[in-house]
């Protein structure tokens, strides 16, 4: 992979991680229509993982304090706590997605990855997301946010692990089905991010030590810098954003792109 390919996927990786339009889609289909070697899942990770060093810079105050409460309560959740609570949510919510990445990691996904399936799940999830946003309820706060809330987001999450879903993207959807306002259900799912994008860097860095491969390294490392700088940028923007507007252009981005790639394919 050349340095320009690896700077164009961090571009493309940070203006759609945490913009509900699906980052792993967009990643594949940006190397598809360039015509470039599709850069596999361990390149995937190593942006999904600057994208989780901008989250941890973006909201270091709240992740500081409930890191600080959560080893004052050595190890125990304690619920009456707001940033202990707010840790073990995070947690409980990540545990399905981690052991359905874990699963899916090891299956042959290759036919998830082509570009009729992506843009029907972009499509498709488009509109659920809008619905979610125009027709829910939404005057409730993170603070507000309670077990079986986090744990249904939490589960919705495992969809986003099928490119074109967009991870960021039906998280916050749900958040919005509970109603939950714009910001909260962007921070949480942000933040929620965290634990699942951890879980598969760590494998995936485990995995290119031990093939052994200096190249590959190399590779995810530069993908790792370039991408971070990206993804905070547009965590800026977005919470910028969501506190005056709508999810609605990313919402009719997707409608356009879906019916697109679905065109083209057929």
């Amino acid at each position: 992979m050349s340095l320009i390919h690896i700077i164009s996927l961090a571009v493309v990786q940070g203006l759609t991680e945490f913009l509900p339009v699906s980052s792993s889609g967009h990643l594949i289909l940006f190397s598809r229509f360039m015509h470039l070697q599709d850069q596999g899942i361990g390149i995937d990770i190593a942006l999904h993982l600057g994208s989780l060093l901008a989250v941890l810079i973006y909201f270091w105050s709240d992740i500081s304090k409930m890191a600080q409460e959560v080893f004052k309560s050595k190890l125990i959740p304690n619920f009456k706590q707001q940033n202990n609570r707010l840790a073990w949510l995070i947690i409980i919510a990540s545990i399905p997605a981690l052991l359905f990445g874990f699963w899916l990691r090891n299956c042959n996904i290759h036919l998830l990855r082509e570009p009729k399936f992506i843009g029907f799940n972009i499509l498709f999830y488009g509109l659920i997301l809008y619905a979610a946003d125009r027709f829910a309820k939404k005057n409730k706060e993170l603070h507000q946010l309670n077990l079986k809330q986090a744990f249904l987001i939490g589960l919705v999450q495992c969809l986003a692990l099928i490119p074109g879903t967009s991870r960021s993207g039906i998280t916050i959807t749900m958040a919005r089905f509970l109603h939950f306002n714009r910001v909260d259900a962007a921070k949480f799912s942000m933040l929620l991010s965290m634990p699942v994008i951890a879980g598969a860097s760590a494998l995936e860095a485990y995995r290119l030590v031990v093939s052994g491969s200096s190249t590959d390294i190399v590779f995810a490392l530069q993908s790792v810098c370039f991408s971070f700088v990206a993804s905070y940028a547009v965590i800026y923007f977005m919470m910028k954003w969501l506190k005056h507007f709508s999810f609605l252009p990313f919402v009719l981005y997707r409608v356009i792109l879906g019916m697109l790639l679905i065109f083209m394919v057929f």
